[in-house]
């Protein structure tokens, strides 16, 4: 089970108070319905008649940029709700359906979802501060290489796992493949080329190693380890992830992802080489 740290936990709580703070200001511009008066058809949140619509407006903009911050909270926690035909729903990112005809959430239903969250994430920081405090190790994906989390993040925590995996895979390689301005080839290609030995020519540039001194074993290893290890992860994680099917387990998830982050590292302290800078060296 991943496990975030206590900090992370609390600032999520933090937004979701936010949220609730911002979600009652506007619910005091609208008159608050149930389903059993919508009747299924109507909306259960709409504006009163003595409302100024200025003020209703930027009411709506304070709680939508809430909802923003605090939507990860429900993915952490699982805090979803089930609705019939059309599947499961964020309830705090789709606060604003209430406003639709045929809504499929009230008001009560989002304050429900807000203080479910609230319990869950309470008993999180207790787990991860006794954690902490018996020195347990724990795994916070959020702290991997940017890159690699970024692309990763929405799919891990709706746990498609292998999803999160090629994801992240994706995003390193096209990252590299934009800095280095070659979206001409395939992927291991890019990286046998871009981490190979010799020269860089105008149309392949080379990231390497850092290192002047050519009997340096530690330079020597590195270079030539970069470059196994990209291919290396392309062939058995971001192929194995794309062309199958097979899902994979939240530890089998993790150990793909701290991979790719661990080479995304190792990439930043690289060196571009340019045609120029080569001539430059000669």
């Amino acid at each position: 089970m991943v496990t975030y740290s206590a900090d992370y936990l609390g600032r999520l709580l933090t937004t979701v108070s936010e949220f609730e703070t911002a979600f009652e200001a506007w619910m005091q511009t609208q008159v608050e319905g149930n389903h059993m008066d919508s009747r299924g058809i109507f909306p259960t949140a709409w504006p009163r008649e003595d409302a100024d619509p200025a003020e209703v407006r930027a009411r709506e903009l304070d709680l939508a940029e809430a909802a923003g911050a605090a939507a990860r909270a429900v993915a952490v926690t699982g805090a979803y709700f089930a609705v019939a035909g059309r599947g499961v729903l964020d309830p705090i990112a789709n606060w604003s359906l209430m406003s639709s005809p045929r809504a499929v959430f009230a008001p009560s239903d989002i304050r429900t979802t807000a203080a479910t969250i609230r319990g869950r994430l309470r008993t999180m920081i207790n787990e991860a501060e006794t954690a902490a405090a018996s020195e347990l190790p724990a795994f916070a994906p959020s702290q991997l290489h940017p890159t690699i989390w970024t692309a990763a993040a929405a799919h891990w925590t709706a746990h498609h796992y292998r999803v999160a995996v090629r994801e992240a895979a994706e995003a390193l390689t096209q990252d590299w493949k934009a800095k280095l301005r070659r979206h001409d080839i395939d992927d291991t290609v890019f990286w046998q080329q871009t981490l190979s030995p010799g020269d860089p020519t105008p149309d392949r540039p080379k990231v390497r190693w850092p290192g002047d001194d050519p009997k340096d074993k530690t330079v020597k290893g590195l270079r030539e380890g970069l470059n196994h290890l990209a291919s290396g992860l392309n062939l058995t994680v971001r192929n194995v992830t794309t062309h199958t099917r097979v899902d994979l387990s939240e530890q089998e998830g993790m150990e793909r992802l701290a991979a790719y982050s661990y080479f995304a590292r190792l990439l930043d302290q690289c060196e571009v080489l340019e045609p120029e800078k080569a001539d430059v060296d000669d």
